[in-house]
């Protein structure tokens, strides 16, 4: 889901398990029961809001004292998969929706539902709680984070060529996305080599990107069929890989670039001016803008793109706790303490994302135009869990299928119907190896 070029730095590997055990904070005697809290914050800032929030946990419960543990996005799949099979767990860890999913149909989670109080329950968005509810109504994880993929613009460059930013009264259409792509390609010395892409998409590890955008063409590749999931690239699926690739290759209006990188490797670029617009990038890279730009940099946050809608797909970030926890009932408290509205908003802030919690959304701090949190709140309401949500063996699949098949297509070493029936192909491969097994 999020970020995972920037975090392997720290990682040691031990036998087959990959993962990072850092301990923060004072200590508690041996004799004290501890809960075990694995975080994966990895910002500056959220990592210090996430100790802070442990720490006053601490002070109001000498009795129950948390210790947090600090692990990597690159690792804790492994790590976690380690734990639930020697029953050795974090009583509450951190991760996403899409892939919890997994371990809750594999029967490693605990079922929270009745253990959520109707505050909670009533303030978290039904789109963020579709992420994380089985169809027997059991809950795996609490949603505090919504991934939101934003578009960014420079403004100077949209105004010295006449060019209105869109707004959610006027939204562009991708066609209207692509003149204006055009119309932004630059050749400025007239020397043949262009000086500024119209648009930069970070293609590296697609899938994310491409599985969200598709839905506001109508697609979802995943289907159910007899029960089953299938995955099928038809029309609505197509047109969009069809999209990006004419505007690479065609229109020559996405940086080149754009097909080895991944978005907040091409942040820089955007600074400086090689391309005006960045596309299918997570709403936290605007701390990168904050806090980095030029101080002559203007930009703004493009509201989503319409196809057939304006919808784009969403995960979430969970807090879950392992059915081999023997401390339940006070891991659900320390969650309740975690993400409250205050501490939600708190992480929420911390980490550029979007919260869970309505009543967040609604806070000044979430609608400040200066740092682009207006455009990108007032977007939630197009976020849309997609139908590969529970879907088993998703996360393979991803890796090992779509990104790669991906990859060579934008990278023009496949044609579209090369690349759509090798997806098609290989994707039923892994789920059909997944649902044999009963999961």
């Amino acid at each position: 889901m999020k970020r995972f070029i920037l975090v392997g730095a720290g990682v040691v590997v031990l036998g087959t398990i990959v993962f990072l055990l850092l301990p923060q904070g004072e200590q508690t005697d041996s004799s004290t029961t501890r809960l075990r809290f694995v975080s994966l914050a990895w910002q500056e800032q959220a990592l210090a809001t996430n100790r802070a929030i442990v720490a006053e946990w601490n002070a109001a419960h000498p009795e129950l004292p948390v210790e947090y543990v600090q692990g990597t996005w690159n690792s804790v799949h492994d790590y976690l998969i380690t734990g639930f099979e020697t029953g050795d767990v974090p009583d509450v860890f951190h991760y996403e929706s899409s892939v919890i999913v997994d371990f809750a149909m594999r029967g490693f989670l605990t079922d929270l539902a009745p253990m959520i109080e109707p505050e909670m329950r009533d303030d978290i968005l039904d789109v963020a709680w579709a992420s994380v509810r089985r169809p027997d109504g059991a809950i795996c994880g609490i949603p505090f984070l919504m991934e939101s993929f934003i578009g960014l613009y420079d403004v100077d460059a949209l105004s010295a060529a006449g060019i209105t930013p869109p707004t959610f009264e006027r939204p562009w259409t991708w066609e209207e996305f692509r003149s204006v792509a055009r119309r932004l390609t630059v050749d400025t010395t007239e020397d043949g080599t262009v000086d500024r892409w119209g648009a930069a998409i970070g293609l590296r590890n697609s899938a994310n990107i491409v599985m969200n955008l598709s839905i506001g063409f109508g697609g979802s590749f995943f289907r159910k069929v007899d029960g089953q999931y299938v995955v099928r690239a038809g029309i609505e699926e197509r047109e969009l890989l069809s999209t990006i690739h004419t505007m690479l290759y065609a229109d020559r209006s996405i940086a080149p670039s754009s097909v080895g990188q991944s978005g907040p490797a091409m942040i820089p670029g955007f600074f400086q001016r090689r391309y005006a617009m960045l596309i299918g990038i997570g709403a936290w890279g605007r701390q990168q803008l904050v806090e980095n730009a030029p101080r002559d940099f203007r930009w703004g946050v493009i509201p989503p793109l319409k196809a057939r809608t304006q919808d784009i797909g969403t995960s979430t970030q969970t807090l879950s706790i392992p059915k081999a926890s023997k401390r339940t009932a006070e891991a659900m408290a320390f969650i309740r303490f975690m993400l409250s509205k205050e501490n939600m908003a708190r992480l929420a802030l911390s980490d550029w994302m979007l919260p869970a919690r309505a009543s967040c959304l609604e806070q000044a701090e979430f609608n400040d135009p200066a740092t682009g949190w207006d455009v990108t709140t007032a977007s939630a309401r197009f976020l849309k869990t997609g139908t590969w949500t529970g879907a088993p063996g998703y996360v393979e699949w991803k890796s090992r299928v779509a990104n790669p098949v991906l990859q060579e297509f934008f990278s023009g070493r496949l044609s579209l119907d090369e690349a759509t029936a090798r997806i098609e192909e290989e994707s039923n491969v892994v789920l059909s190896r997944y649902q044999e097994d009963g999961r």
